[in-house]
């Protein structure tokens, strides 16, 4: 998924619970076992936090360097031009792991290393995270392509109903993603369309809709753009956006939010894997371990950058942070959610010819 990194206004991340990581890295040889040694991670712009890496390296007295990147072809392009050995942490759409994993890149994971009981189930996935039964890679957080929007100028009951999407009653108060996946895909379940079963033949309707979206949108745009159009009142709804373009903002501003509707949302899933060429996989998976271990993972989803959904349902989040990230409600949007659905290159193409006509109109 070829999201930019979602900017949000720094937080104060979850303060770490010391003790209980301390015994979690009492497996991995005591405290300060990797004195001296440094970690090279090529990373989503959330764990970059150094909140998140500091009870990693305070525990290990290992260094972690962080690189982020974005897309997938970009972290690709980076790999090329380094040198076998020169990283050991990848941090990568859920979707791009059986292609990376083909190429050579991940090393095999060890399957009883990591809480598989305390992950959600429908993230583990073993189309996306295995390859021919091995592991390679595991998923880490996870977040949805909605509704964001401000409650206090919107109907909130509207927000989950996608034909508010193209509804005149919100006319020029629209903010639309500038992705052309995830909004097609959106802008098709609202049509009864699900990703797994788009086709070029259907993408007419899906076209004819877009288009009167467009005559309806103030901006379209990344994310940063349609963030702040929402946050300085120039929108009012950002459609394909969610927990990941508000969830950071809302302590400031209360009345944004964010829903899935009745119809179904997009989900996105990153995951984390060791590069097959690391010189220091013992480190590496432990860091891996961290990462989606309670702490790290309640770090990891209130990151400074964005936040988003733990992928381990045990994450140290307190209350209001549950809150903000819908925690009781994931059940629900869990079942009415869909993968990103990778199109082939024909399809890929016919969907992109579509979206550029939105844009040009």
């Amino acid at each position: 998924m070829n999201r930019n990194r979602y900017e949000a206004t720094r937080r104060t991340a979850l303060a770490g619970a010391a003790g209980a990581l301390s015994a979690a890295m009492a497996g991995f040889g005591g405290r300060r076992a990797f004195a001296g040694e440094e970690l090279n991670a090529l990373v989503w712009c959330d764990h970059t936090d150094p909140a998140l890496l500091a009870p990693f390296e305070e525990s290990t007295g290992a260094k972690v360097n962080v690189k982020d990147y974005e897309g997938t072809g970009t972290a690709l392009s980076l790999v090329e031009q380094s040198q076998p050995g020169d990283w050991d942490v990848f941090v990568v759409d859920s979707v791009d792991v059986p292609r990376v994993a083909e190429m050579g890149l991940l090393a095999e994971l060890p399957d009883d290393a990591f809480p598989w009981g305390d992950i959600f189930p429908e993230l583990r996935q073993p189309d996306l995270h295995y390859r021919d039964g091995k592991l390679y890679a595991v998923p880490e957080k996870f977040g949805y392509n909605a509704i964001a929007y401000n409650r206090d100028r919107v109907d909130p009951a509207d927000m989950r109903r996608a034909e508010m999407m193209w509804n005149d009653k919100y006319a020029g108060r629209y903010a639309i993603y500038d992705y052309y996946i995830p909004t097609m895909e959106l802008v098709g379940l609202g049509l009864g369309v699900k990703p797994a079963e788009l086709t070029a033949d259907k993408l007419g309707p899906i076209r004819d809709k877009l288009l009167r979206m467009k005559t309806l949108a103030a901006v379209v745009g990344d994310v940063v753009t349609v963030q702040n159009a929402l946050v300085t009142g120039a929108a009012d709804i950002i459609i394909s956006g969610g927990e990941y373009a508000v969830s950071g903002l809302m302590t400031e501003n209360p009345a944004l939010d964010w829903v899935i509707p009745d119809e179904g949302g997009i989900r996105w899933g990153q995951a984390i894997g060791v590069f097959a060429a690391s010189t220091k996989r013992d480190l590496a998976t432990q860091f891996v371990q961290y990462i989606v271990g309670a702490q790290g993972q309640g770090l990891l989803a209130t990151s400074s950058c964005y936040w988003a959904m733990p992928s381990n349902r045990t994450a140290a989040l307190d209350a209001g942070q549950k809150l903000t990230l819908r925690w009781d409600e994931q059940p629900g949007f869990l079942a009415n959610s869909h993968n990103y659905f990778i199109p082939d290159a024909a399809l890929d193409q016919a969907m992109l010819d579509v979206w550029t006509e939105f844009l040009q109109a």
